[in-house]
């Protein structure tokens, strides 16, 4: 039945621990309450019952609402809501951010996919979302292919309820299937939980519109997959090694073509310098001061990450932004030893610079790409490490270069808070991850207490 006998009250903080708001109204003489877990979505909430009253619209005596939220409720599908929660992300998130987004909306849409006839394989599916649907400019604001836009128009149609999320199965089942490959074996820790962080965000927004009263992820009791946190001791290089690797990179590629010599210095600035990859790769002559004689600096203020171009605005494939997780303009000094200010400047003096003033080039002059000096660097091990070595994870990646820096200067005696001033990172980010990888404390902590208790003896 429907009724215009109705009466909005105000809202109501009700009495518990933990903070709640209620909203009432009466139809036909029936008594409606909502509960929100603030004022503003209480109030919010409120105000749309009130549009619709004064409006003149009928409200149903079963569930209480006008018919203007019900038609809401029901035709939001999760795969328009998504579309809208990646429009509002899009412009404040850096590239490898929109492709992490992109590939968990792609994950939880695909799993709350109906049975719909004429369903096209899963691989298109997959594949249509990824390169069209959650990119932007969106699948309504320029001109598609028939057969994306045909498989767009069935997942459009296919896609369940926004609504049907406030079901804990269905959200469990979701969550779940986040835990698995495309092969069915378990995804990586890292993958889960960073998918499960985007769904959970989304529908943080998904509140912030009025779609859920509370967000109904976060109160389902799922174990999330246990990350670890700190650095692998196994991939540590000691200084002898990591000279090693730095000598057999020069051979790469032979003399001439010179593949693997014009990266030599890229890698000594994250053995020496702790300078992360995509620093390196946006490092310019003006950053640096190389005297020719003792420690030089790093003015570190710029990065340039692979990430493809259709995440990045510019359209190109590397991305130019300031340093990670800072202002943009913000400034890192890098104190850089006398070790890696003479292969700076043999760099210079061999290959100069780039038009732009970049240190470090590809082979025809472009910005180093994260699989070119990748390929360069597994060869290299294979040439300076002994086969069980190479089997092994001992700098198994260029990255790995960094860690080695970081914990040969905490093992040196370096204070924490230098070491971390200098990594870009806080003291507590630095000893935690690092915890594992610094060696002898353990020693040294027992001979303090050991001399301590013997001034009591």
């Amino acid at each position: 039945m429907k009724s215009l006998d109705v009466k909005v009250w105000g809202v109501r903080k009700r009495n518990t621990k933990k903070s709640s708001y209620d909203v009432r109204w009466i139809v036909a003489g029936n008594v409606f309450s909502d509960q929100f877990r603030t004022k503003g979505l209480a109030d919010h909430y409120r105000s749309k019952l009130l549009r619709a009253a004064h409006a003149g619209e009928e409200f149903d005596t079963v569930t209480g609402l006008p018919d203007s939220m019900i038609e809401k409720a029901a035709s939001t599908s999760w795969y328009a809501f998504a579309l809208k929660y990646l429009a509002m992300k899009w412009p404040h998130t850096a590239p490898n951010t929109r492709s992490g987004i992109n590939e968990s909306l792609t994950a939880v849409t695909m799993a709350l996919l109906d049975d719909r006839p004429g369903r096209p394989p899963e691989e298109l599916i997959r594949k249509t979302l990824r390169n069209w649907g959650f990119v932007l400019p969106g699948p309504d604001d320029r001109d598609l292919p028939d057969d994306v836009a045909s498989v767009l128009h069935w997942v459009s149609k296919a896609s369940r309820p926004l609504a049907d999320l406030g079901d804990a199965a269905l959200a469990r089942a979701v969550l779940d299937s986040l835990k698995l490959k495309l092969d069915g074996t378990a995804a990586a820790a890292e993958t889960v939980r960073r998918k499960r962080r985007t769904l959970v965000n989304a529908l943080h927004y998904a509140v912030d519109l009025g779609e859920f009263k509370e967000n109904p992820i976060t109160g389902i009791r799922w174990k999330k997959p246990k990350v670890a946190g700190e650095v692998d001791p196994r991939v540590v290089a000691n200084p002898e090694q990591a000279r090693s690797l730095l000598t057999a990179v020069s051979y790469v590629g032979g003399y001439g073509r010179a593949r693997g010599r014009r990266l030599v210095g890229l890698f000594a600035c994250m053995y020496y310098g702790a300078f992360r990859p995509a620093e390196v790769v946006g490092l310019t002559e003006a950053d640096l001061k190389l005297p020719e004689a003792g420690w030089g600096t790093a003015l570190l203020h710029r990065t340039r990450p692979t990430a493809g171009k259709q995440w990045t605005d510019s359209g190109e494939t590397h991305d130019d932004r300031g340093l990670k997780n800072r202002p943009a303009e913000e400034v890192r000094p890098v104190p850089i030893p006398p070790q890696l200010v003479a292969i700076l400047r043999q760099h210079l003096d061999v290959f100069g610079t780039a038009e732009d003033g970049r240190m470090f080039t590809n082979e025809r002059g472009g910005v180093v790409g994260s699989s070119t000096y990748y390929r360069v660097w597994q060869e290299a091990r294979l040439l300076a490490l002994p086969p069980a070595a190479v089997a092994s994870p001992l700098a198994a990646r260029p990255y790995d270069l960094r860690h080695s820096a970081l914990s040969t200067w905490l093992n040196s005696g370096v204070d924490a808070t230098e070491v971390a001033e200098r990594a870009g990172n806080s003291v507590e980010v630095l000893l935690s991850r690092y915890a594992k990888c610094i060696d002898g404390r353990q020693e040294v902590a027992n001979r303090k207490i050991e001399e301590l208790l013997r001034e009591y003896e």
